[in-house]
């Protein structure tokens, strides 16, 4: 069944490293973006990364932060940001944007 509600609406995918033992961080971080973002994500997927060290997420494809290249990993609030960005740069996210 094709539900033509979610068919524009983005994939979040946040790719953890399991070795690092980073899952509870990363559902921590999809829980966030569900709760905030809930009605206009399509779905937040955690996927397993192959290679070790890697923290990565991605909006419709894109990368909005990686591990390596941005230095660690994102304050809630910057990523929130980030994925506003990317599906709603209209909308206004409260005292985040304070």
């Amino acid at each position: 069944m094709n539900d033509t509600s979610t068919t524009h609406k983005a994939r979040v995918e946040i790719h953890y490293c399991p070795a690092c033992h980073w899952l509870p961080r990363s559902a921590w971080m999809a829980q966030e973006l569900l709760h905030t973002f809930g009605n206009d994500l399509r779905e937040v997927a955690l996927v397993p990364a192959l290679e070790s060290g890697r923290f990565e997420v991605t909006v419709a494809g894109q990368t909005i932060w990686d591990r390596k290249r941005d230095g660690g990993f994102p304050e809630i609030k910057t990523l929130k940001q980030r994925v506003r960005d990317r599906i709603a740069p209209a909308r206004d996210l409260g005292h985040i944007d304070k």
